[in-house]
């Protein structure tokens, strides 16, 4: 849990304790938006879709995702304030055990950046040649290369039957709608036909409903981690219509939604503000493989 710091209040100059939150990042780990106490907070008089979000990179896996802006209010004039955040720092590349020099990353790769851990794994299984079927050295002369003992929360397995399609063209979510609009286009991408979303403006502390043939999507767009109750009642809305459950959200999953989507074999996938989904469990990565 991060440590409660002292802000001033601009209006009234009370010291107020303020705790920044602590979110899921897709790999597993707390992701909390680094305070920049330097600078004085920003008292917050219009609230808009872009600029409640900020851009916070995890400190374990190198994923930068896109989180909550942290926000304070006085607990004596009740004022909001906004408070400044670090920008994210460039991750320097340092090639991991195993890696294999000069390897890159697919650009055309929907489920994008995985992190060093991740792409030492597709790097490692790229390099496997006819041999010894382990080190990727022809013939085999040798012993097998060690490899890291790597553990994270989420290492995508390989890939077995590539479906040829093209490059997903994300687009950028600045409302509700839109976050249901990518979703969409993102199911369509994958192969589901007729994809249909619901009429009017998405309310954005619910979550909304998409169907296809064969598919019960559904997508969170409101800025706390989807629960194990949401998880579970898209998995029986998809067993009562004998279709496939994908789950969509903004702000990530609780550690007991994804692990009941494990078990219960529910593709999971997190939202960042540039449109682009991201899998974050086993059965994502297969769908993303396989496609509809």
């Amino acid at each position: 849990m991060a440590e409660a710091v002292p802000v001033r209040c601009p209006a009234c100059l009370r010291e107020n304790g303020y705790t920044a939150p602590v979110f899921p990042c897709a790999c597993g780990s707390p992701v909390n938006p680094p305070l920049d106490l330097s600078t004085p907070p920003v008292l917050l008089t219009h609230r808009t879709w872009s600029d409640s979000w900020v851009a916070v990179r995890c400190t374990t896996c190198g994923r930068e995702s896109e989180w909550p802006h942290p926000e304070l209010g006085c607990g004596s004039c009740g004022t909001v304030v906004r408070l400044p955040v670090h920008p994210p720092e460039r991750p320097e590349a340092v090639p991991g055990p195993g890696a294999v020099a000069g390897a890159a990353v697919d650009p055309a790769d929907p489920s994008g950046p995985r992190g060093a851990a991740s792409a030492g794994a597709r790097a490692e299984a790229a390099a496997g040649a006819p041999g010894d079927g382990r080190t990727g050295r022809p013939g085999g002369g040798g012993p097998a290369a060690a490899r890291p003992d790597v553990n994270p929360a989420h290492i995508p397995p390989p890939a077995t039957t590539a479906v040829p399609r093209p490059a997903f063209r994300p687009v950028t979510i600045r409302t509700a709608r839109d976050a249901v609009a990518t979703a969409a286009l993102y199911l369509r991408w994958l192969g589901f036909q007729d994809v249909r979303q619901p009429d009017g403006r998405p309310i954005p502390s619910a979550a909304v409903d998409l169907r296809a043939p064969g598919l019960v999507a559904q997508v969170d767009p409101t800025t706390a981690p989807a629960g194990l109750r949401a998880v579970e009642c898209v998995w029986l809305n998809g067993l009562t219509a004998s279709a496939t459950s994908v789950y969509f959200s903004l702000a990530g999953y609780t550690q007991d939604a994804r692990g009941r989507a494990d078990e219960l074999g529910i593709p999971l996938f997190v939202m960042d503000l540039t449109g682009m989904p991201q899998p974050v469990n086993g059965p994502a990565d297969e769908l993303v493989g396989s496609g509809a």
